[in-house]
């Protein structure tokens, strides 16, 4: 059945919203869907990652409070989308590699195309990220090539609706390329790391690779270096076992938290600590296997096949493509155990990703045109959505 067509609403990118925008979202009342059941919930325990930032106080549980509004629409499958300091966002398509900008006034053009990129199925431009300095001087990109996946910077230069890229400069390269699970996000962590996931190509046996970088999440400095302090000598893999991660996000005590795509039974979201084992393709899902990590929580592939995440006052908001929803996701806290709703199924298509544009706003960006979904017109789209504690 199509889904029904959409209000569209203006919004201000970045969170930079006017203060009767603001008193508009607080004020707004739309309702979200109700929870969906999921897997029982499992508590969550982890040890410490690598230092990071010192924790800070979070006001969670939060969740979305309003009707999602389009901040931007006619994208041609995008995959990522990261915030600069100005209120301008960059926003990536896969398929034909092109950036774009949208200022925060509104206006849009294209950055440029990264060079290089070669779209097959899920491959093509992927991930993005900035450093969080006043003004970035690079973007970080992941890319699909003719021979493999890598992990590239070029120079960002030129002012907030004027800006250019260069050269792309190669950061980590060789990573195995396929039609499917190539990974791809990109996240720069607390420590001022930057964190890369990548998949298993479809060749299972990459995850258990330690010689393999498929199947990992990667950590290297902002110039490609090993840093010091990673779990295996020399290499950049910080975690594996993995089948296709594609979220990352830090909460505020500096877990690092990721999202995976099972295979056919369970997806997974997973707390990843240095040099640990997630278990693909030896099992998928909570498997009681002291060999390997656990996930936290656990969802059919059905009602997830999650993409990127994001965490705002320690709550986990999880974009989900095939289940095409939003789980909202409150960790394990005092005396309760992980628990998960379902927002918007079936309202908005396919989600890939969720991002902190704000303090108390999230956005949403759709992936009806990758192929897979079912388009409406002005897909795809970013939809901004205001979240308030639940409690």
């Amino acid at each position: 059945m199509p889904r029904p067509r959409r209000t569209r609403h203006p919004f201000v990118a970045g969170g930079l919203a006017t203060a009767a925008t603001l008193a508009a979202l607080t004020a707004c009342t739309g309702v979200p869907e109700g929870p969906v059941p999921a897997t029982p919930p499992v508590s969550a325990t982890a040890s410490s990652p690598h230092p990071t930032a010192a924790p800070t106080a979070v006001l969670g549980p939060v969740a979305p409070v309003c009707t999602p509004t389009t901040v931007l629409d006619g994208l041609a499958a995008p995959w990522s989308i990261v915030l600069l300091p100005d209120g301008s966002a960059l926003i990536d398509e896969r398929d034909s590699g092109r950036v774009l900008e949208r200022t925060a006034a509104g206006a849009t053009h294209t950055v440029g195309t990264v060079p290089g990129v070669v779209h097959s199925g899920e491959g093509g431009l992927l991930g993005l990220a900035v450093q969080a300095v006043p003004s970035p001087r690079y973007l970080y990109a992941y890319l699909t090539t003719s021979s493999d996946n890598r992990a590239v910077r070029m120079p960002l230069s030129g002012s907030a609706g004027h800006r250019t890229l260069g050269a792309p400069q190669p950061l980590v390269t060789g990573i195995p390329k396929g039609v499917f699970h190539n990974g791809g996000r990109l996240a720069f962590g607390p420590d001022g790391m930057l964190y890369i996931t990548t998949g298993d190509g479809t060749e299972t046996s990459n995850a258990q690779n330690l010689k393999s970088l498929g199947g990992k999440i990667l950590r290297v400095t902002p110039t490609g270096g090993i840093p010091s302090d990673n779990p295996f000598p020399h290499s950049p893999v910080y975690s594996y076992g993995h089948r296709n991660p594609q979220g990352l996000a830090w909460d505020s005590s500096g877990r690092l938290w990721a999202s995976e795509f099972g295979q056919d039974t369970w997806d997974e979201l997973n707390i990843i600590t240095p040099g640990s084992d997630y278990g693909w393709p030896l099992v998928e899902g909570i498997a009681h296997d002291s060999r390997f990590v656990d996930p936290v929580y656990q969802w059919h592939t059905d009602a997830a096949s999650p993409s990127g995440i994001a965490i705002i006052d320690d709550t986990i908001f999880m974009a989900s493509l095939r289940g095409e929803r939003l789980w909202v996701i409150d960790p394990a806290r005092v005396g309760h155990a992980v628990t998960a709703k379902a927002y918007y199924a079936g309202e908005y298509g396919r989600l890939r990703l969720a991002l902190a544009a704000g303090a108390d706003t999230l956005w949403l960006l759709t992936n009806n045109t990758d192929g897979r979904g079912n388009p409406q017109p002005g897909d795809d789209r970013i939809l901004a959505v205001h979240v308030a504690p639940t409690q």
